[in-house]
């Protein structure tokens, strides 16, 4: 899917796949590492669950908006900031780093730095 994608390209579907919840066939390498501010590195699996569950604390209303995205040999970094009402009406903002590293025209890691004090006061609530 994503072999004859540019890498700006590859950031956008990775920024409409995290807004959706899921990643499309082909976004990602099977093999993927995520490694987040929270919770450190962990598998593409896990990362998804973590997706999901974004996507359901906020009722499918997590949006982000593109700062900059700069592509230099196999790595994409995104600045972003998100959006969403989670569950109870609160509303959830945060602001983000992504760094993708590509391989073979997808994505093979992530790193996912943000403000961990917002999610530890507006999500961690949601998780318990």
């Amino acid at each position: 899917m994503t072999a004859e994608r540019g890498p700006h390209a590859i950031a956008r579907a990775f920024i409409a796949a995290s807004e959706a919840g899921a990643f499309p066939a082909g976004l990602v390498c099977d093999d993927m590492i995520a490694w987040t501010t929270l919770q450190g590195e962990h598998s593409l699996a896990r990362y998804r669950q973590s997706l999901a569950w974004m996507r359901e604390a906020s009722g499918g209303t997590l949006a982000f908006t593109i700062d900059a995205i700069t592509a230099e040999a196999d790595r994409v970094v995104i600045e972003a900031r998100s959006t969403a009402t989670l569950r109870g009406g609160a509303a959830y903002a945060n602001t983000y780093v992504f760094v993708l590293r590509l391989r073979d025209g997808r994505i093979a890691s992530v790193r996912e730095h943000f403000n961990p004090a917002i999610v530890l006061e507006l999500l961690l609530p949601l998780m318990r």
